[in-house]
């Protein structure tokens, strides 16, 4: 009896349809199981007054609610793991977490990350997190303020880093780190903003519908709708469901399929995600006006129209760090123009960015989602890895636009040792061309958002005085807390958690499931089948998702398009002049003349140094890119010095951008007075050509332009020439005057 069973089993599971429905069966126990364990998952983080997600152990170095304006923002150390070596003469990184509906850790949510990669290199990590609730009256102005404190924190505890800390803003973090480095500036070294959108009209025809949203829904007044409604509370969840909007496919059908068809594999993956996803946070209603009035709809940021509390210009020209924008063709929410056009609202050409001595450096993914700029590991590998390992290089790139190539490493490139991992970081210089070229809006889409602002601040306008005070009068806290719990995303976690007494057999049976798992087979043709429905579901999805956003842009265009509705609004439908462009300023002219006049008195001043820097900065013009292998080669160089000629990376940031201005200024005088800077001593100028020619050279062998600059740089050093010129006795050559106090460090080489 006991082979007669075994052979009918055996014909059960081997006939193609019984498989295939045992499998099915199988698959549906496991996903039920995933989904409790989701829902408890979830109920637990509810449950934890700090929830986060970082991968990392962490201790609390300053508490945002301790501050004289309190607010719910905290400031973390980042504890190295096991093995992981800081290295304290490194400058800090601080992570910025995305305060956009969902809970803190997104920047460390994997060893693979942005804390990760910052940790590998050696830099010791912080990060700004958040809690789920706001002090009651905290203000975006107020957090603000509160990470300026924390920067100073953390400035404070790195007194012999050599560099202020490079600082990532992830998503809506990079506006923020922006606004504040615009007002302290002196708080920054390098700033990374990924995925951050700062021109909020900005766009592609046919593409990136999220910003219509505003202009259809009559602007902000029904965020403060929802804020009142809210009892002076904006649910985060409200900005998730938003999120999820833009991809019904993936929403409705696609990501809970993949679950489900992979449910041996993907269960671990989903529940990490989901425990970030889903950890929905609360904001106050007057921060998330700001950030919709501000921001969303009235674009002012990038159009220096914002203002704090007394009146300060918020400009962005302000900045004096590098700005490294990492954005992605592949991401809907924060496409490339919304991420880079704010260079060209404030700009008119890159010798404007050069001549407030801004360094902008953006890289464009060609195909990464929003998301996966953050959480993605092969992006972590390999952009976030390169950017932590050379930040110093674009901490002292001279001033200009440029863009961050990387290549692999191979073979055939020269200088292989001067390469710290497996990709090369090149950036290039661009022009603000290379910026239009992606694509972007004409002067009609600007005064179609421009009439949409307008028609926004009347339409909240009406409401204020019509309708809120009775919305208020009528919602008490306690309903308020009601509707949360009631919010459709809140409910799709809750419903499969540990307080719904229907799901009490599933774990037991998802047990018995795991120890008498048969899947069937690849090639079974009713999974086959099982395939093709879900692909033609997805289709499906995706055509209504096209024909919606289709018909969502032609309303948008046609209704904000229309010369009445402009003309009644104050908006002029003939001009040409765009709405929001950043107004230009008498004084910095001014002080630029200024700086420009006391370049011109330094041009014929310094030493070996100077000359040096100069000489490499006029070669490397000419190749209009620098990449990392030249800065190992300084840093190389600076190894073997003594400890006290060393100059630090803000002096020799200095020391670059002067003799940089100087070439723009008057390159003629500033090749005429290399001669002098030099030593007078032929074998010491033979020495120092050398040193030049083997940093120019580690990026590869110069050719064109750049080998005859480098021809003219050394008939300028006088090789063959006992004496350069100039009067010794007179002037002492190659040296600076040393301060009696403090060693003359101006022959070092930075790190």
């Amino acid at each position: 009896m006991s082979d007669l069973a075994s052979i009918t089993n055996t014909m059960m599971f081997t006939n193609p349809l019984t498989a295939y429905w045992t499998d099915a069966w199988q698959r549906s126990v496991l996903y039920l199981d995933v989904m409790r364990r989701r829902g408890a998952q979830y109920a637990e983080q509810s449950a934890r007054s700090a929830p986060h997600v970082l991968d990392y152990a962490a201790e609390l170095v300053c508490d945002g609610r301790s501050l004289e304006k309190p607010v719910n923002y905290v400031l973390a150390h980042i504890i190295p793991p096991s093995g992981v070596v800081i290295d304290e003469t490194k400058r800090p990184f601080v992570v910025v977490d995305p305060r956009a509906g969902h809970g803190p850790g997104i920047g460390g949510f994997k060893a693979d990350s942005e804390i990760g990669v910052a940790m590998k290199a050696g830099h010791a990590c912080y990060f700004i997190g958040f809690l789920p609730e706001p002090v009651p009256g905290q203000t975006i102005e107020d957090i603000v303020h509160a990470e300026a404190k924390f920067l100073e924190t953390v400035i404070a505890r790195h007194p012999g880093a050599d560099g202020k800390p490079c600082v990532i803003g992830n998503c809506q973090a990079g506006w923020a780190v922006m606004m504040l480095a615009a007002l302290r500036p002196e708080l920054f070294g390098p700033i990374i903003i990924a995925g951050t959108p700062l021109s909020y009209w900005a766009g592609v025809e046919g593409q990136y519908p999220m910003r219509y949203s505003g202009g259809l829904l009559g602007g902000s007044w029904l965020t403060a709708l929802t804020g009142d409604l809210g009892a002076g509370k904006f649910d985060g969840a409200w900005l998730v469901q938003n999120f999820e909007n833009q991809n019904p496919a993936n929403t409705l059908w696609s990501k809970q399929y993949n679950l489900y068809s992979r449910i041996d594999t993907e269960a671990e993956r989903y529940l990490g995600f989901e425990r970030w996803w889903g950890g929905h946070v609360t904001l106050n209603a007057e921060e998330m006006q700001f950030i919709v009035d501000e921001l969303f709809v009235g674009n002012k940021l990038a159009a220096g129209e914002m203002r704090t509390s007394d009146g300060t210009a918020v400009d962005l020209r302000n900045i004096r760090s590098p700005i490294l924008v990492f954005c992605s063709k592949g991401d809907n929410i924060t496409p490339p123009q919304q991420a880079l056009d704010w260079i060209l609202d404030l700009y008119d050409s890159v010798d404007e960015i050069r001549s407030v001595g801004q360094t902008i450096v953006y890289t464009v993914h060609e195909k990464i989602g929003h998301l996966g700029i953050f959480v993605s590991a092969g992006v972590a590998r390999k952009e976030h890895d390169e950017f932590a390992s050379n930040i110093d290089l674009i901490d002292v790139l001279p001033p200009g636009l440029y863009e961050a190539v990387l290549e692999p490493v191979g073979e055939a490139v020269d200088h292989p040792e001067l390469v710290t991992g497996q990709w090369i970081m090149r950036c290039e210089a661009r022009t603000l061309d290379d910026i239009r070229a992606l694509g972007g809006n004409d002067i009609e889409d600007e005064r179609r958002f421009a009439a949409a602002a307008r028609l926004s601040e009347i339409n909240l306008a009406n409401y204020r005085v019509l309708a809120q005070p009775a919305v208020k009068a009528a919602v008490t806290p306690q309903v308020a807390e009601m509707a949360r719990h009631l919010h459709p995303l809140r409910l799709s976690y809750e419903m499969f958690g540990p307080r719904n007494p229907m799901l009490a057999w599933v774990e037991s049976a998802a047990e018995y499931v795991r120890e008498n798992r048969r899947p069937v087979a690849a090639d079974n043709v009713f999974l086959s089948a099982q395939e093709m429905l879900s692909e033609q579901i997805v289709d499906g999805l995706e055509g209504w998702r096209i024909m919606s956003e289709r018909l969502a842009e032609e309303t948008f265009r046609a209704v904000y398009g229309a010369a009445p509705l402009q003309a009644a609004l104050g908006i002029d439908p003939d001009s040409s002049r765009p709405p929001r462009k950043a107004p230009k300023s008498l004084l910095s002219g001014a002080l630029l003349k200024t700086r420009v006049a006391a370049l011109k008195e330094k041009i014929t001043k310094g030493g070996q140094l100077e000359g040096l820097a100069r000489s490499l900065l006029y070669v490397g013009m000419a190749r209009g890119n620098a990449d990392e292998r030249g800065f190992e080669a300084i840093r190389k160089i600076r190894r073997d010095q003594p400890a006290a000629n060393r100059l630090t990376l803000a002096e020799f940031k200095a020391l670059v951008r002067d003799q940089y201005f100087m070439l723009l200024i008057d390159e003629a005088a500033a090749l005429a007075a290399i001669p002098a800077l030099l030593p007078t001593d032929i074998d010491e100028r033979r020495k120092a050509f050398d040193v030049l020619r083997d940093l120019l050279e580690s990026s590869g062998t110069l050719a064109g332009a750049a080998a005859e600059r480098l021809d003219h740089v050394a008939g300028l050093f006088r090789l063959d020439t006992p004496d350069p010129g100039g009067d010794p006795v007179a002037r002492p050559i190659g040296k600076t005057a040393r301060s009696p106090t403090r060693p003359d460090r101006r022959e070092g080489l930075p790190h």
